[in-house]
């Protein structure tokens, strides 16, 4: 892991960038991305490439080879078993080689190159009728590259099989240069090639005669199941199974071939599903209901527990209210001719498994929407084990074990013993229909022989079991070592023999599969803890107080990547498409900073602050990541450290301390508008302060909404503390009078805090948290007689509102902090809440609605939904992720391309693309910014909405409503 290169860096990086026009990177920050994947490992590249084309691949694989340098082909780097990480060259095909080259309804295939997300594959043959069968929980990260390198399968395998299954041929790169194009070989042909007096020709006659030679082997040693995935597929090149080379390669984990393309199957899709549900007492009676399930044809069997359904958090509510009565369930997915026939068949099968006894509740769910909230509990298994009930950590190691579905109950209940044994738990969930099992372990990696005893005594339990070590994921640095317990002496032979024929100096991944590294080498999880954090100043409550446990939230999964679908992250990475701007990216080099060998300059690091310099501090990796990675904070912290006793960019005066300027400014704001309109001096403003030249400055309101309120000392009805957040208090007052009315018409009095207050939340997102604390501080003691009182405090900005119940507590960490968390509300959570019998007055009138990314992460938008649709509005809320802007993000000098691109991917598309007479809601500042800048329409806050159906004063004018 850490030892000089044995072979020439400079003379490697020399070729390639004379011969490469993608990136190639010796850097120790690009370098500290690819440390590791979503697995236990860390292994420090010499180099990474990124090629732009195949040829870029070719030429790096030629230096390479002329260099005597180790290869690593990765994907998406998600897989969990190690097989995409090593010490010599990277080549990350992800980026660039993403074309799909051609989708043939006639014959049913796909060709793409190695960097097709797979998502995007189901997309284009979608209008087809068809789909790539094989869809890992990764569907919306991962490559097909990928897929073929570990031969991935997903959750409906059960119907349409593994990746290699669904091969037809592929386009294949020696180390030494040769390329060639593979797929089933008949007899003829076979012979035709062999003798061929080529490398091609010498290939072909190798592996025939490798074939004859153990032809017994391969034909008895080998379990038989369709998830057997660890090993080599030798069984692939029987004469009886085609001589198959395409498939025989796939899973081979980069040991053998560096693929260039790939002609893919497609199958026809069911015209409509339905999810049926069934409730058991335990995962291992559910187990036990597979084989009678598999009688019925289902599309898919998936199992989950109540500890994963317990880990998945409040934000997945709806879900768990969806599962029937039970201590673990089974996904059991039905297709139809037609939602009427699908629908049939799942109540058909309810009825079969409830006659069968055992079942402990069923429901059939039939809605597109319903079913997605259900499956991603399931999908995002892999982030939501990594925290048991506890708290405590688990890891991968023993992530995808298969056995014959029908001892997976008896395998199940042999594991349940084996963990007792060693006093572990483990949160098992997976593909129950193909008796495939995921798991996390709250291994001690520390202790590494105990590590290891439980993993050798954990593969011969697979082994009494007629079992796979891997069925999904592969053996990479996991599992390879424990080969020769699955498999007899012969084929381990063979396997070593099959990857010679290939790649004969060992060039391809070595360590895995073949001449395995130790199962306990290179080890990453043991390499921060608490031990290696410094003070910090969040206090990191649900990670013991930890920066570095706060960092290995991240185990890789890369849900960050997603460029499109719902949520809000990661919106960096969805326009440029880099590592460096995931979340993951920024974790790994947050990692190495801790770690410090990589990346030796700590908080003090360039590296580090360039991988966060474009992270938009939206909030949406805390929700929408697995794990609850939330970059925002750690960004923060970063930022306070790296700055401390430093010169500060001058975005962090001009924006960090925006609050106090906004005092002095709302002492003229009508002089102070004029000069901002004056565009020389604007000019010399933004230059100043830091603040791009494409940007409009915000005007300041003729009065903040504390100089225009005035609460009404007789009004004994039940009061409520109203926030005068900065940006609707000096900016946007009629957000907050709106507000006001709104809450005397629900029956409440209004009343503010008796001081100046603030969240903190600029100089928080600039890294000025020393200043943050002491505003804190200060608002705390000014709301004291209120919280004191118990009196709830509503918000109306979205990044505030979040602040005061996330960021107080968490970077005071105080009993008053916690109870004003407690406390806040937004709008419509107070008003759901408090006042469950009001109803707002009715809003016949149809809206687009775009939620704060703070919102969707810390907040919650259902009540906001609820409200709308209790006031008859029509809403549709987007899917749009963040606005782009982003709080100073978007007014920061350097940022602006990206911003706006984040912003036209969908939100300022739909806004442009709404009717005159729609509404565009948008309760935060930054989004309204974003619209008003960057579009002819004006949107609103939901207070304003509300009031105008009290005013009756809503129209169809363009912007929403009149008077507001």
């Amino acid at each position: 892991m850490t030892a000089t290169p044995d072979f020439d860096v400079p003379g490697l990086a020399k070729a390639l960038r004379e011969n490469v026009s993608g990136g190639v990177f010796f850097d120790a920050g690009v370098r500290a991305l690819y440390t590791t994947d979503a697995s236990n490992y860390r292994a420090v590249p010499a180099g990474v490439v990124v090629p732009r084309t195949v040829t870029d691949v070719v030429a790096a694989v030629a230096a390479c080879h002329e260099f005597g340098v180790p290869i690593v082909n990765r994907g998406g780097g998600t897989s969990v078993a190690g097989n995409s990480l090593g010490g010599g060259l990277l080549i990350d095909a992800s980026r660039h080689l993403t074309a799909i080259t051609e989708v043939d309804p006639d014959t049913r295939t796909a060709t793409v190159e190695p960097g097709v997300v797979l998502d995007d594959l189901r997309a284009a043959a979608a209008p087809h009728g068809l789909s790539f069968g094989p869809d890992p929980s990764t569907h919306s990260r991962c490559t097909v590259g990928g897929m073929i390198g570990n031969n991935a399968c997903g959750s409906h395998s059960v119907a349409w099989g593994t990746t290699a299954d669904n091969v037809r041929a592929l386009d294949v790169l020696l180390a030494d240069g040769t390329r060639l194009t593979v797929g089933a070989t008949p007899p003829a042909e076979l012979a035709r090639l062999s003798a061929l007096p080529t490398r091609e020709g010498r290939l072909y006659a190798e592996l025939d005669a490798f074939v004859r030679r153990h032809l017994a082997d391969i034909r008895t040693g080998m379990p038989n199941l369709s998830r057997r995935v660890s090993g080599y597929a030798l069984d692939r090149l029987l004469p009886e199974n085609g001589f198959h080379l395409a498939r025989a390669l796939t899973g081979t984990e980069g040991t053998c071939v560096t693929v260039l393309g790939a002609t893919v199957d497609l199958v026809s899709v069911p015209a409509a599903r339905v999810l049926v549900v069934l409730g058991y007492p335990d995962s291992p009676a559910a187990a036990d209901a597979v084989p009678e399930i598999l009688t019925h044809g289902p599309l898919t069997v998936e199992g989950i527990d109540e500890r994963l359904v317990a880990a998945a958090g409040s934000g997945r509510r709806r879900a768990k209210a969806r599962l029937p009565e039970g201590g673990a369930w089974l996904l059991v997915e039905v297709g139809g001719d037609d939602a009427a026939d699908a629908r049939q068949r799942g109540e058909d099968l309810v009825r079969a498994l409830t006659q069968a006894g055992g079942c402990t509740g069923a429901t059939v769910v039939t809605t597109a929407g319903e079913q997605r909230t259900l499956w991603r509990i399931r999908e995002d298994g892999a982030g939501l084990a990594t925290r048991l009930p506890d708290g405590s950590e688990a890891w991968p190691g023993l992530e995808d074990v298969a056995v014959p579905p029908e001892a997976l109950g008896g395998y199940l209940r042999g594991f349940d013993a084996l963990l007792a044994k060693y006093g572990h738990q483990g949160l098992v969930y997976g593909h129950f229909g193909e008796g495939c099992l995921h798991v996390r372990i709250d291994f001690d990696l520390a202790d590494r022989p105990r590590f290891r005893d439980f993993m050798a005594a954990a593969a011969d339990l697979v082994a009494e079991h007629g079992g796979s070590l891997s069925g999904e994921h592969g053996d990479g640095r996991a599992r390879s070592e424990l080969l020769p317990r699955m498999f007899p002496p012969g084929l381990c032979a063979a396997f070593g023999e099959f990857k010679r024929i290939w790649d004969p100096r060992n060039l391809m991944n070595p360590g895995v599969i073949v001449d395995p590294a130790p199962l306990d080498q290179d080890l990453r999880a043991p390499l921060v803890g608490g031990t290696a954090d410094v003070p910090t100043l969040f206090h990191y409550p649900h990670d013991n107080g930890s920066f570095g446990q706060a960092v290995r939230r991240c185990v890789g999964v890369g849900k960050c990547r997603t460029s499109s679908g719902p949520g809000v992250m990661c919106p960096s990475y969805q326009v440029t498409g880099e590592e460096k701007h995931s979340t993951r990216g920024r974790a790994r080099v947050l990692f190495e900073m801790l770690h410090g060998e990589l990346i030796t300059d700590g908080w003090r690091s360039d590296e580090v602050r360039d991988a966060l310099d474009l992270c938009l501090s939206c909030k949406g990796c805390r929700s929408d990541c697995p794990v609850d990675v939330d970059m925002a904070t750690y960004k923060a912290e970063f930022l306070h450290h790296y700055y401390a006793r430093r010169v500060r960019p001058a975005s962090h005066y001009s924006m960090g301390w925006l609050p106090v300027h906004s005092r002095f400014a709302a002492m003229a704001p009508g002089a102070v508008n004029a000069l901002t309109r004056r565009p020389r001096l604007a000019a010399l403003l933004k230059r100043l302060g830091g603040i791009t030249p494409e940007r409009t400055l915000p005007e300041f309101a003729a009065k903040p909404f504390t100089r225009g309120f005035r609460e009404d000392p007789a009004d004994d009805r039940p009061p409520v503390v109203l926030w005068p957040d900065t940006f609707n208090n000096y900016f946007s007052p009629q957000v907050a009078h709106a507000a006001a009315e709104v809450l005397a018409a629900a029956g409440f009095r209004v009343l503010l805090p008796r001081g100046s207050v603030c969240c903190g939340l600029t100089w928080v997102s600039t890294g000025q948290l020393g200043v943050a604390k002491k505003v804190m501080r200060h608002s705390l003691r000014v709301l004291r007689p209120h919280l004191e009182q118990g009196l709830p405090v509503v918000g109306l900005e979205p990044s505030c509102t979040a602040a005061l119940r996330s960021d107080v507590p968490e970077l005071l960490g105080t009993p008053e902090a916690a109870a004003l968390a407690g406390n806040v509300h937004t709008l419509a959570e107070f008003l759901r809440t408090h006042a469950p019998g009001w109803s707002p007055p009715a809003l016949p009138r149809s809206a687009i609605t775009q939620v704060h990314c703070h919102h969707h992460a810390v907040l919650g938008f259902d009540a906001d939904e609820d409200l709308l649709a209790a006031a008859g509005v029509a809403n549709t809320t987007l899917e749009s992720g963040c606005c782009g802007l982003a709080g100073n993000f978007g007014f920061e000098r350097g940022h602006y391309e990206v911003s706006k691109a984040v912003g036209e991917r969908v939100l300022l598309p739909a806004v442009r693309a709404a009717g005159q007479d729609q509404l565009v809601i948008a309760d935060g500042f930054s989004c309204r910014t974003q619209i008003a800048q960057e579009t002819p329409r004006r949107a609103v806050h939901l207070a304003e909405v509300l009031r105008a159906g009290l005013d009756s004063r809503c129209t169809s004018s363009n912007d929403g409503c009149e008077g507001t």
